[in-house]
């Protein structure tokens, strides 16, 4: 009985560790991003923890970018688009945003712990104050709003939103050293 206890975890844990990471892997199709120039949901911003994809799925990671944010701080809808959650998951405010113009599946950010000012089906704009981070405790030693960002059930890194990010910046050419 044990042994075959014994092989059947050790099977399912070579499996969970061999699998493609789908949170790691790029989206389908090239990332589209908005049209409307994107802004940091909060401000000023300071990444607390930044995007960390993980090796597997079930792997450890961090799929978003925790901003430090205290409570009541003004979160800002990074791009435009229309709510399609605005609620509490897990005892937490959670506000959800599909993106416009990015695609199919499209874009979508979330933030939490947060209290949306905004409901289900209302159109936001890039910018626009969405929610206050909320007073309840954050998974941050700091307080913090994390901030995620998927195209269908695969996890993209936020910051890649950003007009002048590294993720939007073409690729640096390195070039052959001249002389001795």
């Amino acid at each position: 009985m044990f042994s075959a206890l014994r092989t059947l975890l050790l099977t399912l844990t070579l499996l969970l560790t061999l699998t493609p990471a789908r949170a790691a892997a790029p989206p389908p199709g090239p990332l589209t991003l908005p049209r409307a120039g994107a802004v940091w949901p909060v401000a000023p911003a300071a990444v607390l923890r930044s995007w960390d994809p993980p090796a597997s799925l079930y792997g450890p990671g961090h799929r978003g970018v925790d901003l430090a944010a205290a409570p009541g701080t003004a979160v800002r809808a990074a791009a435009a688009g229309r709510v399609l959650y605005a609620g509490r998951v897990a005892g937490r405010g959670v506000l959800s945003i599909t993106l416009t113009n990015t695609g199919d599946p499209p874009l979508r950010i979330t933030y939490e712990p947060v209290d949306p000012l905004v409901a289900k089906g209302d159109e936001v704009a890039a910018g626009e104050v969405v929610a206050r981070r909320a007073v309840t405790r954050s998974h941050c030693v700091r307080g913090c709003v994390h901030w995620g960002l998927r195209r269908g059930d695969v996890y993209v890194n936020p910051v890649s939103l950003l007009p002048g990010s590294e993720l939007t910046r073409p690729l640096p050419r390195l070039l052959p050293l001249s002389g001795g």
